[in-house]
Order: structure tokens, then sequence, then C-alpha cells
């Protein structure tokens, strides 16, 4: 004996069709919030990732502001040896700063370019004092480059002192 089986009544019908369109609602939705997800999981990835980098990038600024008053004064020594006749020790000396210099450029470190002449900008220059100009061409001018300012990367570590023409 077999079953026979019932053919679907129409009442049923419309009810499978809004399961299946229920179902697919739901499967969108998931869909969605997958996706949604995802973006933000990848979003997370690529910040984390500069992040980094950017740590990596100014992780020695510490370091390297630190030493700066050391390089300042072994400039300020090369000039006073070369004051001196003693050739071997102004070459000694000369080798020694250029390598650590050198060593400090190559980590990052970069001075900043100021020279005598230029219009003195707050933003980029640190005013530590002010002369009067011995002409009017010269106010708002900078007059002397009293310490080197120096950034890392885009950052600045230390701006340049400069004295200003009032």
């Amino acid at each position: 004996m077999a079953t026979k089986k019932k053919p679907l009544s129409k009442s049923k019908s419309p009810s499978l069709k809004s399961q299946i369109k229920s179902l697919n609602e739901n499967i969108k939705d998931e869909k969605d919030k997958f996706l949604r997800l995802f973006a933000e999981f990848e979003n997370f990835r690529r910040r984390n990732a500069k992040e980094k980098l950017d740590l990596f990038k100014t992780a020695s600024s510490e370091l390297m502001t630190a030493l700066l008053p050391v390089l300042d004064d072994m400039g300020r020594a090369l000039i006073e040896f070369k004051k001196t006749d003693d050739e071997n020790l102004i070459k000694g000396f000369e080798l020694t700063y250029n390598k650590f210099h050198d060593t400090l450029k190559s980590n990052g470190l970069v001075a900043i370019s100021v020279n005598k002449g230029d219009t003195f900008n707050s933003d980029e220059h640190e005013a530590i004092t002010q002369i009067k100009a011995s002409e009017k061409k010269m106010v708002g001018k900078i007059v002397d480059v009293i310490e080197t300012g120096y950034m890392l990367g885009e950052k600045i570590l230390r701006y340049p002192k400069v004295v200003v023409a009032n």
C-alpha cells in the first residue's frame, strides 16, 4: 500500500511563499551585516597598520631630542677646533662629528633650513629676541640664527631659535 501524497492546498501555498520571502530577507540582512563587519575589520586593520608605522617613525623622537644638545655642542667644538693649527685634531674631530651627524640623519633627523634674511614665521621659527632693524626692508626678517631646528619625519622636534629685526 502506497500512501498517496496530498496535493498542496491553496491555503498553504501563500504560507510557503511568505516563508521563502522571509528567509531571503534574512539572508540579505545577514549578508549586509557580514559586509559591514568585514569593512569595519579592514578599516581597523589599515588604521592599526598606519598607527604602527607612525609609532615606528617617531619611536626614536625622545632619544633624538636628548641628543640634539650633544650635536649642538659638537658643532660648537668643531668651530673652535678649526681655530687651532693642529690638523690632526681637526680631522679626527671632524670624522667623529660627521659620523654622529650622519647616523642621526640616517635615522630620519633633518635640520630645518633657516637663513639670515628669511621672513620670520611664528609657525616655523622661535624668536628669542628682537633688535632694531638697520634698514626698513629688514623689518620682520631673520637677522641671526642662534640654534638650528630639527625635524624627525614630519614632526618638528625643535624649532629654530632666531633673532628678528623689528
